[in-house]
């Protein structure tokens, strides 16, 4: 298995800071990462449907758990959302939850732009962080449908 690409790092680090300065800690006890997975599931799942975007979560978990091995802990059930999470976030510092889960986003977003292209993986995320500045991002190469400018 493959190791989050820098960019992929770079790009998740982003959507997860913005959702931690956006929710205080009374807020929501879900780590930011996560709730930047939980978004993506309700609007993805529109697009894919509940199984597939479980099925591309499912691939993407035991991806970041390859770096982050205590992501074993947590698991996707049937709808794509996570459980074993409240239990996990009272084991790890927040720190930790935030460093494994950008890997984790990053492992996710990595696939969905590997399944779907640059160009709509962006279109989608914009979609439901518009404010994030996404226009620097260079992913990698462009999918095979995708034109290069």
């Amino acid at each position: 298995m493959s190791r989050a690409s820098p960019k992929m790092r770079h790009f998740a680090k982003r959507l997860t800071v913005y959702e931690r300065r956006r929710n205080t800690p009374s807020e929501t006890k879900t780590p930011p990462a996560f709730q930047v997975c939980d978004k993506l599931r309700v609007h993805l799942a529109i697009f894919m449907g509940n199984t597939g975007f479980r099925e591309l979560l499912s691939c993407a978990l035991p991806r970041a758990q390859t770096e982050i091995p205590w992501l074993g802990a947590v698991k996707v059930n049937a709808d794509g959302a996570f459980q074993g999470l409240e239990e996990l976030s009272a084991k790890r510092n927040p720190d930790e939850l935030f460093e494994g889960g950008v890997v984790l986003v990053a492992q996710l977003l990595g696939l969905l732009t590997a399944f779907i292209g640059q160009t709509l993986t962006l279109r989608f995320v914009r979609e439901i962080w518009p404010e994030v500045l996404l226009d620097d991002l260079e992913l990698g190469k462009k999918g095979k449908d995708e034109k290069t400018e």
